[in-house]
């Protein structure tokens, strides 16, 4: 995971447990409270992991007050 920031990693390390654990749909807003991050940290890095990620596929799914990213295993 050298090809990621420290931020990134988190994130990602983030996702891949959630997503294992059966978490599919998230906000910025949560997954910055779960790691130590701000929202605006969390959310202008998924669409640059979104991009990265071989194995986590993650998609921008609805906007309602936030965005809402769907996240998958690749």
């Amino acid at each position: 995971m050298s090809e990621y920031t420290d931020e990134e990693q988190r994130i990602i390390a983030y996702l891949r447990e959630s997503v294992g654990t059966g978490e599919r749909y998230f906000r910025a807003k949560n997954i910055a409270e779960a790691i130590g991050l701000s929202a605006k940290q969390v959310g202008s890095r998924l669409p640059r992991l979104a991009e990265k990620s071989e194995d986590v596929e993650i998609e921008k799914w609805g906007r309602a007050r936030s965005t809402t990213w769907r996240v998958t295993m690749g």
